[in-house]
């Protein structure tokens, strides 16, 4: 991917130009943040019905990532090596280069970004959908070790990228909708992802010096809701609501809400709009 002339941040061409968009609109942008195994088409959905409703969408990638689905297929190897930090950080000049606040939407690894960027009181207001664990989140359901386990079964994964058999897909992320459309997904949306990130949030709570940490306490995080399928087998409830818990001890708006019969795939799958509809309806509230 081509970069932005003497861009010491990496940002793509294609990132600063929604960039430029955003803040020649004059409108509020929402950053969409992908998490591991998708890329940030995997939006564009959502950044259709929020641009329809006078903001700006901005979709960043984590840094390095292909344009297509295609392009990821054919090039796994790319995704390799980046970490919750890395990523957290490029997200971050992202985010500081928009005139306005934004609001800031992530799903699964994203949500846990989401939350980063907005412990650094950059966001307007954050929507963290099925958020992978931080920090003082100790809930460890076994199905969120079985979804991990393609990656946290061999330590030399940690430095590769690792991508999903349809049946791991299928289990993940893939559980609460119809076989037919579970394949679907897997072949529209399922890219490799890059290891790291599960080996930082399986070790996080034995890490004083863990990456994977959120500033729960700062007063300039902004409003913040959870989401969370109620059959998610990657970050089930248990975990949902312990990050809900402890950042709920914030002063600002804290939430969390349970979308009954979904998966993890709940922002993909053919159900994605009535997430997108909570997600929205919670942004209205504080900024617009």
């Amino acid at each position: 991917m081509s970069t932005t002339a003497a861009d010491p941040t990496g940002i793509t061409e294609h990132e600063a130009q929604q960039i430029e968009r955003a803040n020649a609109s004059g409108r509020t942008p929402v950053v969409f943040i992908h998490g591991l195994w998708l890329l940030p088409s995997s939006w564009d959905r959502w950044a259709s019905l929020f641009e329809d409703s006078g903001f700006s969408a901005v979709k960043p990638g984590w840094p390095d990532d292909p344009e297509t689905v295609a392009d990821a297929k054919a090039h796994p190897q790319v995704f390799a090596g980046k970490t919750v930090g890395q990523v957290a950080d490029y997200l971050d000049a992202i985010v500081r280069r928009l005139n306005k606040k934004p609001a800031v939407i992530g799903h699964s690894f994203g949500g846990l970004l989401t939350q980063i960027i907005a412990g650094r009181g950059l966001a307007a207001v954050s929507v963290a959908i099925d958020p992978a664990p931080f920090r003082g989140v100790l809930p460890l359901p076994i199905s969120a070790l079985k979804a991990a386990s393609p990656v946290l079964q061999n330590p030399a994964n940690r430095n590769k990228a690792i991508p999903l058999t349809y049946e791991q897909f299928r289990f993940a992320f893939a559980n609460a909708v119809s076989e037919s459309e579970a394949k679907e997904l897997y072949e529209t949306y399922a890219v490799a992802a890059p290891g790291a990130p599960l080996f930082q949030a399986a070790t996080a709570n034995l890490n004083p010096w863990t990456e994977v940490k959120v500033d729960t306490t700062n007063p300039d995080r902004g409003p913040l809701l959870i989401i969370d399928g109620e059959k998610d087998n990657t970050v089930p409830w248990a975990i949902a609501n312990a990050s809900y818990k402890r950042q709920k001890r914030n002063a600002g708006v804290t939430e969390i809400k349970k979308i009954a019969g979904r998966g993890h795939a709940l922002t993909i799958d053919s159900g994605w709009k009535e997430v997108a509809d909570v997600s929205l309806a919670f942004v209205r509230r504080f900024v617009s």
